[in-house]
């Protein structure tokens, strides 16, 4: 496909996607967020204000004609945490169903979506995909590891490539070596605390412990999750969420991962800029794309396309 592609970023969040796709060569001219400390981290990074609000209320005759539509909505309601309210998780659930608006009002060339795997497994999964097909478009998806993409972490991700044409593009994706999570620390930073202390919960010294038997002195442990050790520095680091969850661990001495080290395991360049509150930051780099996958998508799309 020619060079020039415009793109749009719908639920652009921290800008992962539009990172990406701009670093595939496309303009992106378009984004749109219903948070306004994404939309705000955005702009100072992308150089343009996107819309800030609700994108099931968003008038898609005011955004502009594209060849790309790049979307990632949200994912909590198909992987939902222990507890969570049923009437959000709807909520969230029906912003897979905005894209569809936004694809039928603008009919693109293109269109590439990120979520997690579970959203495959989706009961209405099939129906989804059945309003695409009904708008014309072959669809063709795909798991998608981060750490096969040159970035320090271990994220997977289900990417649907969809193209107006009779059959499915036939998509080839590099695969490269993986970069140790060993790339991305710094033992000489941070706020580190001592492991055995007052107030320290049990299970996680017994987490660290189990992790010190697998991997010596220096590895990674994570606070919550199914990770029941810990996670050598030799791998990529698991996948970063949008709340603190791994520890460094060094010898006698603990500290939680730092929000540098958070975005080069989300393969956001070092002068990607980010809010001085590490919980805003880490959480926008939970949420968002990793850039490196999404320009590998971007553009084995455009080769194929």
């Amino acid at each position: 496909m020619a060079d020039g592609l415009t793109a749009i970023d719908m639920f652009a969040g921290l800008g992962g996607f539009t990172e990406g796709a701009e670093q595939a060569g496309c303009r992106v001219v378009w984004a749109g967020n219903h948070w306004k400390s994404a939309c705000e981290w955005h702009e100072v990074n992308h150089g343009f204000k996107p819309a800030c609000q609700d994108m099931h209320q968003q008038p898609w005759e005011l955004v502009p004609r594209h060849d790309l539509l790049l979307a990632s909505w949200a994912c909590q309601g198909f992987t939902p945490a222990k507890g969570s309210n049923k009437l959000h998780t709807d909520t969230q659930r029906a912003t897979a169903w905005v894209v569809i608006s936004a694809v039928e009002y603008h009919r693109p060339a293109l269109f590439v979506g990120e979520n997690v795997p579970a959203f495959a497994r989706w009961e209405l999964f099939p129906a989804w995909c059945s309003a695409m097909r009904a708008l014309g478009y072959a669809l063709a998806p795909m798991i998608v590891d981060s750490a096969d993409h040159g970035v320090p972490q271990q994220r997977v991700r289900l990417f649907i490539v969809g193209t107006r044409s009779a059959h499915p593009v036939q998509i080839k994706l590099p695969k490269l070596q993986h970069v140790p999570a060993s790339s991305m620390i710094d033992f000489n930073a941070g706020r580190w605390a001592a492991i055995v202390r007052e107030g320290r919960a049990v299970k996680t010294i017994t987490r660290i412990e189990n992790g010190r038997r697998q991997h010596g002195d220096r590895f990674l442990s994570a606070f919550y999750g199914a990770t029941k050790g810990g996670r050598s520095l030799d791998r990529p680091i698991g996948t970063i969420t949008t709340r603190d969850r791994w520890a460094v661990i060094d010898h006698d001495r603990m500290r939680m991962l730092r929000v540098d080290e958070a975005r080069r395991a989300m393969g956001f360049p070092d002068s990607y800029k980010l809010p001085a509150s590490s919980k805003l930051a880490m959480h926008l780099l939970g949420n968002a794309v990793c850039p490196p996958v999404a320009r590998d998508v971007i553009q084995a799309l455009r080769k194929a396309a």
